[in-house]
């Protein structure tokens, strides 16, 4: 056929058979940002939304998003997280907020799309937290930024 790992020789959608494949250490970093208006940014940083902690929520939001991104990706692997870590860090000048996920385990699959999925949640979380004051606010730049483990090796994304 293709040569695309999730579909058979049928054209039909399938899981990916990791059975002989051998256990790794595997590791996977993403980022994105929100751009908000300067009062959006000034209350979230300053912990003044009615709604709450933003970023605590956001980081919560993010974890557990991770841990069910099986769930919410078609033909994903459910897999056994040993690390979900989700961080923040802020661009006062341009009212932007930037986020950063590491999800690790020891497995037989990567953790890419766990470390992008925590990193869309949280951010979505941030803009359900600041909605009131900016609904246009904007999400972006989500992507890939290193992978480490398995057959393919270690990536590095060339985009900063």
């Amino acid at each position: 056929m293709t040569g695309l790992t999730h579909i058979d020789e049928n054209g039909k959608a399938v899981m990916v058979d990791v059975t002989a494949k051998e256990e790794t250490v595997r590791e996977a970093r993403a980022c994105g940002k929100i751009k908000m208006s300067p009062a959006a940014y000034e209350a979230a940083v300053k912990g003044e939304m009615k709604k709450g902690d933003v970023f605590g929520a956001a980081r919560i939001a993010g974890i557990m998003a991770a841990k069910k991104t099986s769930d919410m990706i078609p033909l994903c692997h459910p897999l056994q997280l040993s690390r979900i870590a989700v961080d923040f860090s802020f661009d006062d000048e341009n009212c932007t907020v930037s986020c950063e996920s590491t999800v690790g385990l020891c497995g037989k699959t990567g953790v890419e799309m766990e470390a992008l999925t925590a990193v869309s949640m949280a951010l979505l979380t941030v803009y359900d937290m600041c909605k009131a004051i900016d609904k246009s606010m904007v999400i972006g730049e989500i992507r890939l930024l290193e992978k480490t483990g398995g057959k393919s090796g270690h990536y590095i994304s060339e985009n900063d």
